[in-house]
């Protein structure tokens, strides 16, 4: 099994789906902690449209809100960007505090093996671990990304 992290910032509906299928993704793993993004521009990866386009595609869509931030975790987030002046869509890296508190609160307390098994039931092979951010540096799914690598997963930013 090998993962995939990708973002959809940046990116058109056909360029975010080109890259699915072109990695032979067979299953969609969102780590969100909200499925919407607001605003016409990225709607295609709103909850009820990108389950459908990705059943077209044959691609298992699978939510797990176990991976994602929670909100004290995103606002340490929002207050490192405020205070270096980021904005979210431009952000190249997380800030020290998050990559903590979501190391103490999430990666710590996770079930990997579980999740795995998870993945295993599906026959995936092709994995995409999915969030907003362009650079997989600037969202948390790069620290899942590094943890699935220590268990000896390759892991590939796409």
């Amino acid at each position: 099994m090998i993962f995939f992290d990708l973002g959809v910032y940046n990116s058109t509906e056909e360029f975010f789906f080109d890259k699915l299928i072109k990695n032979k993704i067979d299953v969609f793993c969102d780590i969100r902690q909200r499925r919407g993004v607001r605003g016409a521009k990225y709607s295609f990866v709103n909850k009820k449209r990108l389950e459908s386009k990705l059943e077209e595609y044959g691609i298992i869509y699978k939510h797990n809100i176990n991976l994602a931030p929670t909100k004290e975790i995103r606002e340490l987030q929002k207050r490192d960007d405020l205070i270096k002046n980021n904005m979210k869509k431009e952000r190249k890296r997380l800030g020290e505090i998050f990559v903590n508190k979501f190391q103490d609160d999430i990666i710590n307390d996770f079930d990997f093996q579980g999740f795995i098994s998870d993945m295993e039931k599906l026959k995936a092979q092709r994995v995409a671990l999915f969030c907003v951010e362009e650079f997989s540096e600037a969202c948390h799914r790069s620290l899942v990304s590094k943890e699935l690598n220590k268990m000896g997963y390759k892991t590939v930013s796409i």
